[in-house]
């Protein structure tokens, strides 16, 4: 168990859904010195801001050294795989009230079976505004369940396997009784003190209601929901905090992006695939006094980390991981390579995450996947493709990866702040 550990465990649970993740890093953020701007207004310059666009964040600290000087950048993504429930979630079954849900990203399904959730997300009521007014809310008390069935009604569940169709075994009971319309909006809107009348959109997810918490006999490990990827939320502000306060003695500027929906592939206004984080340094660099000019020789000195969660090599399954490739929980960062770009790491850039690491005394450790098994993908070949950044893809290793509830070693987030830290603060 380290602080840090410690700290991240608190960030992970005040943060059950993209919005809470963002509003807990702009907290921090606020605390540390860094001034809120307004995406739809001008961004007045700033030596350290950030802005906040539904559930992204993009935050800077200006470069010293004026326009064109390089960047060090950090992307990472809010969203993790969960339940989400539907427009018209109202549903009765066998005497159960019920809400409907619809997967999002591509969950481990067995693993939401008998667990206790709890509703968050955004809810957008009725006011003065064109837009509305968003809302906030979060319930941690144990209010839905998607029961599994006995073995005595599925006997070859041991043997077979256990087989869930997501459009009707992953249905939650939260109570008895026969279906009421609108009974989830009245419900919703007493959540956010209004009137079901002027409910006028949610986005709303379920989550585990355990806290996150440290594991084993020597609390070596953490257990947590979320840990893809709110771990390297978490590791990227607290670069950001610790670059902030090293500014004097830096010539180059900082820039953090906390995107939204890397799980369902980025194609949104706040993911990393849409113009947010390109608009975002292009009226940056306005603010400070840049001409396009500037900004194109900015880039071109730049480089992006890509953090997002590594696969650990699994004890039980070490036949499914690439030979030669080992990666340990506690080993430090993984630098993560594919030659058909799902990762944009190459040469240069994953020679730079190494020399960052190596400044901060933190070991560094190799993920290639296996040649006969599909590989996933991250935000970096996305940004770097929109940016032309060099980018190097690198996170910490983790178990139980899209699980409900993921594990990791606690002495990893001490390795990730370090480096990232190092990264954010020294340019070559």
């Amino acid at each position: 168990m380290t602080t840090m550990a410690t700290d991240l465990l608190s960030f992970i649970d005040a943060s059950p859904s993209p919005y809470h993740c963002v509003a807990e890093a702009a907290r921090r953020l606020d605390a540390a010195g860094f001034t809120a701007a307004d995406w739809s207004g001008d961004l007045e310059p700033s030596g350290a801001g950030y802005v906040v666009v539904g559930g992204a964040l993009v935050a800077w600290i200006a470069p010293s050294g004026g326009p064109g000087s390089p960047l060090r950048m950090v992307g990472a993504h809010t969203d993790s795989p969960n339940l989400r429930l539907k427009p018209r979630p109202d549903h009765a079954s066998a005497g159960f009230r019920q809400l409907l849900v619809e997967p999002y990203g591509g969950i481990l399904q067995n693993s939401w079976l008998d667990r206790d959730l709890g509703l968050s997300g955004r809810v957008v009521v009725r006011s003065e505004g064109a837009r509305g007014e968003v809302r906030l809310f979060r319930d941690d008390r144990p209010l839905l369940r998607i029961p599994q069935l006995a073995i005595h009604l599925d006997r070859d569940v041991n043997t077979v396997g256990l087989k869930l169709n997501p459009a009707v075994h992953l249905t939650p009971v939260w109570g008895l009784g026969d279906e009421r319309g609108g009974e989830f909006r009245q419900w919703l809107a007493a959540r956010v003190d209004a009137r079901a009348a002027d409910v006028l959109g949610w986005d709303v997810m379920c989550h585990d209601t355990l806290p996150s918490g440290f594991l084993g006999d020597d609390e070596e490990l953490i257990s947590a929901p979320r840990l893809d990827n709110q771990v390297s939320c978490h590791g990227a502000t607290q670069a950001l905090i610790a670059a902030h306060d090293a500014r004097s003695s830096m010539g180059h500027g900082v820039i953090v992006a906390l995107f939204d929906h890397e799980e369902v592939g980025s194609e949104s206004s706040t993911g990393a695939a849409g113009a947010l984080l390109g608009q975002a340094l292009s009226r940056l660099n306005a603010s400070w006094g840049g001409t396009d000019a500037d900004l194109a020789t900015s880039l071109a000195r730049s480089m992006l980390l890509s953090a997002d969660m590594a696969h650990g090599t699994h004890p039980n399954y070490p036949e499914r991981h690439d030979t030669g490739h080992d990666v340990a929980l506690g080993g430090g960062p993984v630098i993560k390579i594919n030659v058909s770009q799902r990762y944009a790491t190459d040469g240069p850039s994953a020679a730079a995450f190494r020399l960052a690491a190596e400044r901060a005394g933190v070991p560094t450790q190799t993920y290639s996947h296996r040649n006969d098994l599909p590989c996933g993908t991250t935000i970096g070949p996305l940004a770097a493709a929109r940016l032309g950044v060099p980018t190097v893809d690198a996170g910490m290793a983790q178990l139980s990866m899209h699980s409900i509830r993921e594990l990791m070693a606690a002495s990893d987030v001490d390795h990730m702040v370090a480096a990232f830290t190092s990264w954010c603060t020294t340019v070559e």
